[in-house]
């Protein structure tokens, strides 16, 4: 119901979202560029993915699974959590999971890998409490949650993500494994699967204070009727008002906050009960009220403050995010919503009531989000644009400057400019943004420079002094290709870079198979 129009032929080209028929392990994406490595281990990811499918499909592939994985993981942690409340229960907890306005808005952000992180966390939650339970051998909780992690950890918010919950579900309360034990195999974990873009920031230097200066871009947004709070406690509030599904543009968004947290509601008193379920609530309030308080005045300035002292930090500015943290905890409230209901009607029909009031006050989630979220197909000459670059793979840059387009052919939101995901050479992109006419600095220090070369109209030999190989001018369906014949010297650290990317490929690959071989025996047994 919500991705249909994506399955068709063509690729997802959205705000943030872009798929290519082919990417390749280019420095950038070893995260061996100005830019911040904020796409890593994902480029690295879909370019090794891409050598055996097309880039396109890899992405539609991944998108699909995080969203089946977010509703199959909540049925699987409300039955883990709260058996009594049974079939009914995961089917309320599974359409919370996937039919809320946090899917919504971030399918329109393009945040399509945000989403697979998003869709682990239940999954990281269930494999925390088994492991804390202690009811299975513990090389393989361990492996599990490798997996788990990994796979959550395509980019360093998913991964902050997974580790959070990894960490909360730790301090369940019980017998079994200890919590110190479990806590230490979560973090253990998250630090092998986050040495990608640790190591990247480490050797590129690419980390700047100037990500300060986005934070009060980035800020969660009120929407109509609501404050910040309610925003966020209704699961939405993303800074992009432009990336949200017209149903929460009017006051019609006030009844979906009500229902949502009504059903939410209804299912505390069965959910504070559950001692493995407290832990989760706790950090459900904290996921709303902490981006809540980053939105006030004084929270603006601290986070700023803290990015420009620790520039690591700017990965916590868009404060909205992290409201990811409270679906977990609000999946088995809404599981719990059943067992109270079922002291006046049948649980298939408390859980009938309650998922079609989910959906109906999200109507527009439905058919790729009212249509935004759809297929497109590249005009000819980009495909002719990237094998001539990719023959002689020098560095490019890119007319006009800037990292956003505007495409007739993409539809009406702009879109990342996809071709340095295309190319074999790295393109020079600055990342600088703007957002409400206000200018977001990026990273890059040398793209920057070659920026004002070409705003300046330097010749060829100046270009090529400053290490430009080629010259693309975008124009729509026209891209031209003009050859400069700068080039730079090969990237130190590729070496580094390939090794820490195999020990996170190494978790995934590992861990995954352990995983299946555990559901196969299962199913045999």
């Amino acid at each position: 119901m919500v991705t249909a129009p994506l399955l068709a032929p063509g690729y997802l080209l959205l705000r943030d979202a872009v798929s290519t028929p082919r990417s390749y392990l280019s420095d950038a994406a070893l995260g061996l560029s100005d830019a911040a490595p904020r796409a890593l281990p994902q480029d690295f990811a879909v370019a090794l993915a891409s050598h055996v499918l097309d880039g396109g499909v890899v992405v539609k592939v991944l998108l699909v699974a995080g969203l089946w994985l977010a509703g199959w993981g909540s049925a699987r942690l409300a039955a883990a959590v709260l058996p009594d409340a049974g079939a009914p229960g995961g089917f309320v907890a599974a359409t919370l999971a996937v039919w809320n306005p946090y899917v919504a808005e971030r399918l329109l952000q393009g945040h399509w890998s945000l989403l697979v992180g998003y869709g682990c966390l239940p999954w990281v939650a269930a494999t925390v409490l088994r492991m804390r339970a202690g009811g299975r051998p513990l090389w393989v909780d361990i492996c599990a949650l490798a997996f788990w992690t990994a796979l959550a950890g395509l980019t360093p918010t998913g991964l902050i993500l997974a580790a959070t919950v990894a960490l909360t579900c730790s301090l369940v309360p019980g017998s079994g494994r200890s919590r110190g034990l479990c806590a230490g195999v979560g973090l253990g974990a998250a630090i092998l699967a986050a040495l990608p873009w640790l190591t990247a920031a480490a050797v590129s230097g690419s980390l700047s204070s100037s990500q300060a200066e986005g934070v009060p871009a980035f800020a969660a947004r009120a929407e109509p009727g609501l404050a910040t709070l309610g925003s966020l406690a209704s699961l939405g509030g993303i800074w992009n008002g432009e990336a949200v599904p017209a149903s929460r543009t009017t006051l019609f968004v006030v009844a979906a906050a009500v229902v949502l947290l009504g059903v939410v509601a209804a299912g505390l008193p069965a959910v504070v009960r559950t001692p493995a379920a407290v832990p989760l609530l706790a950090l459900a309030a904290a996921a709303v009220v902490v981006p809540t308080l980053m939105a006030t005045g004084p929270g603006l300035a601290a986070v700023e403050s803290m990015v420009r002292a620790l520039p690591g930090l700017g990965v916590v500015r868009d404060a909205q995010k992290w409201v990811a943290l409270a679906v977990p905890g609000y999946t088995l409230a809404a599981a719990g919503a059943v067992m109270t209901l079922r002291r006046w009607m049948p649980g298939f029909a408390a859980a009938t009531v309650c998922g079609l009031a989910l959906i109906a006050t999200l109507p527009d989630l439905a058919w790729g989000v009212g249509g935004k979220v759809v297929a497109v197909r590249y005009p000819p000459g980009w495909a002719a644009a990237a094998a001539t670059i990719n023959a002689d793979p020098r560095p490019v840059a890119v007319l006009p400057t800037g990292s956003m387009r505007q495409f007739a052919w993409a539809g009406d939101a702009p879109v990342l400019d996809p071709l340095p995901r295309w190319l074999r050479a790295d393109v020079f992109m600055t990342g600088d943004l703007t957002i409400s006419g206000r200018l977001v600095p990026g990273e890059g220090g040398r793209a920057r420079d070659v920026e004002r070369l070409l705003a300046t109209g330097a010749d060829h030999d100046a270009l090529a002094r400053a290490g430009v190989g080629w010259l693309v001018v975008e124009t729509g369906d026209d891209v031209t290709v003009t050859r400069i014949g700068g080039g730079k010297p090969a990237a130190s650290h590729r070496g580094l870079m390939l090794l820490t990317h195999g020990v996170w490929l190494a978790m995934l690959v590992g861990g995954g198979a352990v995983v299946l071989a555990g559901r196969f025996r299962r199913r045999l047994e």
